[in-house]
């Protein structure tokens, strides 16, 4: 009898076993995995959120968006092993690989690798129209929110402030907060690097009018001039209500990197499931309609990961596969 019964219970764990759905997960692939974003109510986050979903479902593994300061942040958490993805701008990746900024301590930070390009990230500089400011030189003696410390914006607008010779009193803060505070008043301007159209800007036009302050062609010259890493950028009309002509500024690329030990065929993964779902992502955000493959080009200094170049090579996108 017992023995009768040990067969049937035999029988019943095979048959569940060969009916449980075959997973996607190999087993030396982590448990899961975390991508770093940046602060609600900017375009890293809403990007990285929609990213973490077609993730999760194409990877059949549980892949979540941790919110941070942006890419200094996700540099550092990358290197520390906290996060297995992060989106950086390549200027901000720049200073990180050379340890050039005291974001980083002096430390070279040479564990990301390149996966796949995001967008472009364009500056803007916004105020309320109330506010009668009219150019980025008369932000002079204003205050200005430039989000979180660790984004690109707290990188690089400190410094474009001292080439333009523009004092401002700066202000860092997730950018739902300090959006809030030119709302209120509190704030003067936001000055802002992010992918079009920026979550922030939509919810502020929806609240009242305000004004997008250009660049003039000779401050683009002196900013480009300082900093080489940076390119020429354009807003288009229409992007935002307020915004009636094209919005000639600078700009930076994004790009997603992962460690250098996530496993190649999972590296390989990622980026087969970003681009069999690319119209997904687009619905996100916009912004990702610049998330094709052969926008990899625009990556000039960053190692690909093994399972990056690997894929580019197998579907046959043309242009350079920079390797370790």
């Amino acid at each position: 009898m017992l023995r009768s019964t040990a067969k049937i219970f035999a029988m019943l764990l095979a048959l569940f076993a060969v009916c449980q759905p075959a997973s996607a997960v190999e087993p030396h692939w982590p448990p899961s995995l975390t991508i770093g974003t940046a602060s609600p109510g900017g375009t890293y986050y809403a990007y990285g959120e929609g990213l973490a979903r077609i993730l999760t479902r194409a990877l059949d593994l549980p892949v979540t968006a941790r919110s941070t300061e942006g890419p200094g942040q996700n540099i550092l958490l990358l290197d520390a092993g906290e996060i297995q993805i992060g989106f950086v701008t390549l200027g901000v990746a720049l200073q990180g690989w050379n340890g050039s900024a005291p974001w980083t301590g002096g430390k070279q930070l040479r564990t990301m690798r390149a996966l796949f390009a995001m967008y472009d990230t364009p500056f803007q500089f916004m105020v309320r129209e109330e506010s009668g400011i009219r150019s980025v030189g008369e932000l002079n003696g204003k205050r200005v929110g430039i989000g979180p410390q660790g984004g690109t914006s707290g990188a690089y607008i400190p410094e474009f402030f001292k080439v333009l010779k523009v004092d401002a009193s700066l202000a860092h803060g997730d950018w739902a907060d300090v959006a809030n505070q030119v709302q209120a008043g509190t704030l003067d301007a936001l000055a802002v690097a992010a992918g079009v159209p920026f979550p922030s800007f939509i919810d502020l036009e929806q609240k009242g009018k305000v004004r997008y302050l250009p660049l003039t062609p000779q401050q683009i010259l002196d900013l480009r001039l300082a900093m080489p890493e940076l390119g020429a950028s354009v807003v288009g009309a229409g992007t935002y209500p307020s915004l009636r002509s094209n919005y000639g500024t600078v700009g930076l690329y994004n790009f997603a990197v992962a460690h250098r030990d996530v496993p190649a065929d999972l590296a390989y993964a990622i980026l087969e499931a970003v681009f069999a779902n690319h119209d997904e992502l687009v619905e996100v955000h916009s912004a990702a309609a610049e998330t094709v493959p052969g926008n990899f080009t625009r990556n000039t200094f960053l190692p690909f990961h093994d399972g990056a170049s690997r894929w580019y090579q197998n579907k046959g996108v043309l242009g350079v596969i920079r390797g370790d």
